[in-house]
């Protein structure tokens, strides 16, 4: 019975009742706004994919990827992703609902934790989720960084469910960047080109001390910084290079 109710609860839009009517409407306008311009702008980008068979091995043998990446690339993980049943930690907060109610119509569920526990009881939540089935990810630097350092979440979900962490960025060959936001979050331009560098699973044994712990999340954060700057050669090397077309969209 309770397996059922948290399954509901992560798939499902939370109750506003608790928001005055001026926030529940914000809400619920932020997340079709956002809704619409994944979807609009996620079904113009050619995607191209470098280690696909990181995927496969991290979703072998009954496995199933703790997906982690940077905050500042939830646009275009929003789509690529879509429709997989990934579990993503959201803040309760004003902000978080719309975020959970927008990438749960994309298929993702959201796992809040309780009001008192904060994290802790997302974690515990999208641990429960996990020995479901539910594959999970984290943007890893969030909610509000600092940018590009990696946390602790997805290494103690990897410890606690034994499945392996799966970096991975995505590359915008040309995209907006909002100068003002912590993690210069990066939406697409239409009809371009993103590259998806996908990273060697990372696995973490259950009985891992804190010092093993600590290696596996500069593991991580190594990986991470890999992948990024893949993507950044990717993205610089066509920026130099000339279209035989001319000047085009992508």
């Amino acid at each position: 019975m309770q397996l059922t109710s948290n399954l509901n609860r992560a798939y499902t839009f939370a109750n506003l009742s608790s928001y005055s009517l001026k926030d529940r409407l914000l809400i619920r306008g932020a997340d079709l706004v956002f809704f619409l311009l994944i979807k609009l702008i996620g079904r113009t980008i050619k995607f191209e994919i470098e280690g696909w068979d990181n995927w496969e091995a991290a979703s072998r043998d009954g496995k199933i990827p703790i997906y982690t990446f940077w905050h500042n690339r939830v646009f275009l993980a929003t789509y690529f992703w879509r429709r997989r049943g990934i579990v993503v930690m959201t803040s309760q907060s004003f902000d978080g609902e719309y975020i959970a109610r927008f990438i749960q119509r994309f298929g993702y569920g959201a796992a809040r934790g309780s009001s008192t526990r904060g994290a802790t009881g997302a974690i515990v939540e999208m641990v429960r989720l996990m020995r479901t089935g539910c594959p999970t990810a984290f943007t890893i630097d969030g909610p509000k960084g600092p940018r590009y350092v990696a946390k602790m979440g997805a290494v103690l979900l990897a410890k606690k469910t034994g499945n392996p962490i799966l970096p991975f960025t995505i590359t915008a060959r040309k995209s907006w960047e909002a100068k003002k936001s912590w993690d210069g979050f990066q939406t697409p331009k239409p009809f371009t080109r993103a590259r998806v560098d996908i990273a060697r699973p990372i696995y973490v044994p259950s009985d891992a001390t804190d010092e093993v712990l600590e290696a596996k999340r500069d593991e991580l954060q190594g990986a991470l910084d890999q992948i990024n700057q893949q993507g950044e050669e990717w993205r610089q090397a066509l920026s130099e290079t000339p279209s035989p077309f001319g000047r085009g969209l992508g």
